[in-house]
């Protein structure tokens, strides 16, 4: 499952996406099952990829595809892991029957070395820029709210996408000098204890988790009054696994892509709408005293509605709450139910 940008309504729809040799086809689902025919196809011969690409604020884990006939789609990812995955089979097929272009691919990939005209004082001024440079947002760390940060995987996707670096490793390298010369600073548990490592390579991290700021942007905001749905500490917690998976309404009973988050200490089950620009919950559940079992694919468990796809799975909250959810596959199901059940 991938949120896609319409072409022609710009609005965001989760579609299950099928990469062949030469296209990429995406699907609808409905009632908790995939269409047999395609919604569409983007196809790939003499497509560009972008990637990372940081055109929209709110999403920064995009690939952006253009065909030869200057068509644009845009894809958002659930994690960087799993953005940097899709961008490179699909830059696979891209160029399978190009095998010098391949060789060129690795080559850079592999390669590493700074470009001598590289002006850390440029980089950083590029970055102040209000248009083109770093985007700062407010967030959360140990339950304190820090203004004014970054991500140091963020750091690490505008690096590239502005052809300061090649490769994510290179990428790291700079922004570790422009740690080390006091040009931006670490902040929060995540980066700090970092940067005791002995290891140089260690001490900048290509994290989501992992904040960092302009070094004379010190000003910390503890305010926990800023979220009203759910309490910061249940937001908190260190992000264990994440995903898209299908999941049934408990009113109306219709199955809808949601991305899930799950985090420890304390641990929650948060799921999103990512048709949606703000990235809020729409709903989530303590996962102390939860009870979470695989349910078989023959036939139509009780309490579920539809023709699903199978590969369900529920969890069922110490207030007697059942959720049932959808994985894409049998072996996803498993890692979920792996990942769910030492935390309840």
């Amino acid at each position: 499952f991938l949120p896609l940008q319409g072409h022609i309504v710009r609005n965001w729809k989760v579609r299950w996406f099928v990469l062949l040799q030469d296209k990429l086809l995406y699907y609808k689902i409905e009632g908790g099952k995939k269409e047999a025919s395609p919604k569409g196809r983007i196809l790939l011969d003499g497509c560009t990829i972008t990637c990372p690409c940081l055109e929209y604020e709110n999403r920064p884990l995009l690939i952006k595809l253009k065909t030869k006939t200057n068509t644009e789609y845009f894809l958002e990812c659930c994690s960087r892991e799993e953005r940097d995955s899709w961008a490179l089979d699909i830059t696979g097929a891209i160029h399978a029957g190009h095998p010098v272009q391949v060789q060129e691919l690795h080559r850079m990939k592999n390669s590493f070395k700074l470009l001598e005209n590289i002006s850390l004082h440029n980089i950083v001024e590029r970055m102040y820029d209000s248009s083109t440079g770093i985007k700062l947002t407010r967030n959360l760390d140990q339950g304190n709210r820090y203004k004014e940060t970054f991500t140091g995987s963020a750091l690490v996707d505008w690096l590239i996408s502005n052809s300061f670096a090649v490769s994510r490793f290179e990428a790291v390298t700079l922004a570790s000098m422009l740690m080390d010369e006091n040009f931006i600073r670490p902040v929060g548990v995540r980066s700090t204890e970092a940067t005791r490592s002995s290891d140089p390579s260690e001490k900048f991290l290509d994290d989501s988790t992992a904040l960092y700021l302009f070094a004379e942007s010190s000003k910390k905001n503890t305010s926990s009054k800023e979220e009203v749905h759910f309490n910061i500490s249940e937001l908190s917690g260190t992000i264990v696994k994440q995903g898209f998976l299908v999941k049934q309404g408990h009113k109306r009973k219709n199955w809808k892509v949601r991305k899930f988050v799950l985090r420890a200490d304390p641990a929650f089950l948060h799921y999103y709408d990512p048709t949606k620009e703000e990235n809020k919950p729409v709903g989530g559940f303590s996962l102390r005293g939860c009870l979470v079992s695989a349910l078989e694919d023959n036939g139509v468990p009780a309490g579920v509605k539809g023709n699903v796809q199978g590969n369900l799975f529920k969890i069922i909250t110490k207030n007697d709450i059942h959720y049932y959810i959808q994985a894409s596959s049998k072996a996803e199901r498993v890692q979920w139910i792996e990942a769910i059940k030492p935390l309840t």
